[in-house]
């Protein structure tokens, strides 16, 4: 057995590949479905009229997705330079640290100026937190993957102790939270009724100036140059530490601002539960897309829908809400699989 790159890649077999692992996810959980004793199309159709099937159910599906679009975002920039960012879990908490910091009381501005003040503040932290784990890349070649993975539990561990010490709300009746934001610094509702906020509108705004700058900047193509191949990159005089640097930078930035929209926009305080695993979703997102800006948005939604649906999935047919985990599994090795074959051919015997 041999495999081949094929001669040229078509766009319909490209836009085929996350259609394939998507279908191929939903064959074999049916089995599991089955496996658990429910019946399977009402199992799949509970889980999609609890993520689309009312009002309600949409705008969670909308609401959830905001934070799975920034991390989903902030992997595909990292990893198109081939820096293994898997630190966003941990980025998500620093942008909302920021928030709780200066968004409590300690500054206070117009509405128009307070929320982008913040969003600023929390896509800073998120930013300079990446700095030692970066500079240990570049300049003593220390795996990326290890510094960021260990440095989430380092962070939630700094949440842990400032929640439940100094930055403990005393109006919280005991429970470990910080204070609430004030008022100017909320980001504002898009409905009367129902939880989601314009952060959805700035996720979306995100990704397609996330876009722009890779396709149009010089900047961006240097981030892809640098991906693809980094000896070449430097041979035409690319600063690949400069790049991964700068890239790392942007990357934090956006899962800063993951937490800077469940803080501002969704829950209105801190709470070390703020993320149910944002951070390691978005990476699903981001593979699912193929690390394409504008694809994280259907990628987060559809995600998004499996952990909304998978609830009403749960109390209809009365098998565990881990489906949704399971399924989020699935996709991200279905759709590596999809890929290859997509861009690579398989050939038997000699």
């Amino acid at each position: 057995m041999q495999i081949e790159p094929r001669a040229n890649v078509s766009v319909i077999r490209a836009a085929f590949a996350p259609v394939s692992a998507v279908l191929v996810t939903m064959a074999i959980c049916s089995i599991l479905i089955v496996w658990a004793g429910a019946p399977v199309l009402e199992a799949w159709a509970s889980m999609v009229k609890g993520a689309v099937g009312s009002r309600f159910a949409l705008t969670e599906t909308l609401t959830r997705s905001i934070p799975l679009m920034f991390t989903g975002l902030a992997i595909a920039v990292a990893f198109k330079s081939k820096f293994y960012n898997i630190g966003a879990e941990g980025q998500l908490y620093c942008g909302a640290l920021a928030v709780t910091y200066f968004g409590t009381g300690m500054i206070t501005l117009p509405p128009m100026l307070m929320v982008p003040f913040l969003m600023l503040v929390g896509a800073v932290a998120g930013g300079l937190i990446l700095i030692v784990p970066v500079l240990l890349k570049t300049h003593l070649k220390v795996d990326e993957v290890v510094t960021t993975l260990l440095l989430n539990f380092v962070i939630l561990l700094f949440v842990s102790f400032l929640i439940e010490g100094p930055w403990k709300d005393p109006m919280a009746m005991g429970w470990p939270q910080a204070a609430s934001i004030i008022d100017e610094g909320v980001i504002p509702a898009m409905l009367a009724k129902g939880r989601l906020h314009y952060g959805f509108v700035f996720a979306v705004i995100a990704a397609i100036l996330v876009w722009a700058f890779m396709r149009f900047t010089v900047w961006g193509y240097e981030i892809k140059a640098v991906g693809l191949n980094a000896s070449a990159a430097a041979f035409s005089g690319i600063s690949i530490n400069t790049t991964i640097i700068r890239t790392a930078m942007i990357s934090g930035g956006l899962a800063g601002l993951a937490g800077v929209s469940e803080v501002a926009g969704l829950k209105g305080y801190l709470t070390l539960d703020l993320s149910p695993g944002f951070g390691y979703t978005g990476i699903a997102v981001a593979m699912l897309a193929q690390l394409h800006p504008l694809a994280i948005i259907p990628a987060a939604l559809f995600l998004s829908g499996i952990y909304v649906g998978s609830d009403s999935m749960s109390r209809a047919v009365n098998i565990p809400t881990y489906i949704a985990d399971v399924i989020v599994g699935m996709s991200v090795l279905a759709i590596l699989v999809s890929v290859m074959l997509s861009k690579y051919k398989i050939k038997w015997g000699k």
